[in-house]
């Protein structure tokens, strides 16, 4: 075994990645075996000399233009229609189990200080649910609202897969019927030095790492996840991030514009704040949809105004789409998905040639990853729909400021606030306007403003006082 993996390996001057075959045991051995069988190593070897030994730069099309989108308020009466019907189709496939929910969950909570797969973070304002927990319930209102179970599809990745399985058997699978959850595991790719040399995590390992959500479409295909969604009869997959307790799952108007657009992939787009937020610029090139990464985005056209004001290149991505069964099936008949490569420098613990812990305080390696958005411009056709930030998006990426738990469940609260004056409810603010009590909405009862409604309807005499903890189910 070692004078073939050492001969394959020689081919791509990466035979340090068996200097410590000797020191393995047979299991060891055996993974080691099995991480290097599996890698194209052309392809690799190929990566490698276009992304981390050659100073590659982006190159950002020319001829970009604004891409366009169904507002958020309708425009006129017939765009109203439009919305009514689409709305109409978006209950009607929900009701008919076309629809299923995907979530991207490979991710640890390390950059919030927490040890753990990142959807088990704690979230919510009062009861502290988990991220996971907080869709659970919200995925149970949704399937309880229009009769048929939501099938409810998780990625997770190869650090965090058994945990996460775990966590939900320990929890129950909050109350959902196991049969409904569907877990998948994206696939990997090595880390590599600024040398080109793979590197190794452990004596008994490369250092892998997920990558990228563009895996998403065929790490479905290769689990066996794409047949089973065929074989339930679901057409169209809503796409969320796991990091956004906010994200709507199940939108009848978006489903609905998808369905009657015949898109073969939607997006949620929201008005960015700033020339230089950090969201995804939505692009058309040559009339095909595009992703331009923020950091990407040539400041000119990252500035351009209108001449009313707003920024000509206004819509940002949150990462939040819908995918028609179809046009994943199609994009990975062949066991295969080539979408573009990203490189990152990142810091990346691994161990060094005399098999010494390095846990680096700068970069000192390429990652390679693939993004989802890159299938835009593959597609026949493609619909974004905007989206109100302050309903939809509360990412949860660091501990403290812009994008953080603390920012996600001031959100949360306002959200529920909101929803609840909507409904009836009197709601004590601050003199700045922020809600004067921590309140929590139970998504396993309310997960839009008509649930509200009921819950009304139920607690008429319910009081909020200032100051006040309250936790509504």
């Amino acid at each position: 075994m070692y004078n073939e993996l050492m001969e394959k390996l020689g081919k791509y001057g990466q035979e340090h990645v068996l200097s410590f075959w000797g020191e393995l045991g047979p299991d060891e051995q055996k993974k080691l075996s099995a991480q290097i069988d599996v890698i194209d190593w052309d392809y690799i070897d190929g990566l490698i000399k276009e992304y981390v030994l050659k100073k590659s730069t982006v190159a950002v099309p020319e001829n970009l233009l604004p891409a366009p989108f169904f507002p958020l308020i309708p425009a006129n009466g017939e765009m109203q229609k439009k919305y009514n019907e689409a709305r109409s189709r978006g209950v009607e496939l929900l009701k008919a189990g076309k629809v299923a929910a995907l979530t991207v969950a490979g991710g640890q909570g390390t950059r919030l200080g927490f040890d753990g797969p990142k959807g088990t973070f704690p979230i919510s304002p009062v009861k502290k649910k988990t991220l996971f927990q907080y869709f659970a319930e919200s995925i149970s209102r949704i399937s309880a609202k229009y009769g048929k179970p939501l099938h409810w599809f998780i990625m997770t990745s190869e650090m965090n897969d058994r945990e996460t399985r775990d966590f939900f058997e320990a929890n129950s699978f909050f109350g959902l019927m196991p049969s409904c959850v569907s877990f998948f595991t994206q696939g990997t790719m090595p880390a590599v030095g600024y040398d080109g040399k793979l590197l190794l995590g452990a004596k008994s390992s490369l250092a892998l790492s997920p990558n990228g959500h563009g895996g998403t479409l065929l790490a479905l295909r290769l689990s066996g996840c794409l047949e089973k969604m065929k074989s339930s009869g679901i057409d169209v997959i809503s796409y969320f991030q796991v990091d956004n307790p906010l994200a709507p799952i199940a939108d009848p108007l978006f489903i609905g514009l998808h369905s009657l657009e015949k898109s073969e992939i939607s997006a949620k787009m929201l008005p960015k704040t700033g020339p230089y937020e950090k969201l995804g610029n939505f692009c058309m090139v040559n009339g095909k949809l595009h992703i331009i990464e923020y950091s990407d985005m040539p400041a000119k056209l990252a500035e351009e105004r209108k001449a009313d004001g707003p920024l000509r290149f206004l819509a940002g991505s949150p990462a939040i789409h819908m995918i028609s069964r179809e046009f994943a099936e199609k994009l990975t008949a062949n066991g295969k998905l080539e979408l573009p490569w990203h490189k990152a420098d990142k810091k990346v613990p691994c161990i060094d040639a005399n098999g010494n812990s390095v846990n680096p305080s700068v970069p000192n390696a390429i990652k390679l990853e693939s993004f989802i958005f890159d299938a835009l411009p593959m597609a026949s056709k493609t619909m974004i729909l905007e989206g109100a930030r302050e309903n939809e998006f509360a990412p949860v990426k660091n501990p403290s400021g812009v994008d953080s738990a603390e920012s996600c469940r001031a959100m949360l609260i306002e959200r529920d606030a909101k929803r609840l004056e909507k409904a009836g409810f009197k709601i004590p603010r601050k003199s700045d306007g922020s809600p004067d009590c921590l309140i929590e909405l139970s998504p396993r009862s309310a997960v839009d403003d008509e649930d509200a409604a009921e819950l009304f309807i139920k607690n008429k005499n319910l009081n909020f006082l200032h100051g006040e903890e309250l936790y509504l189910e």
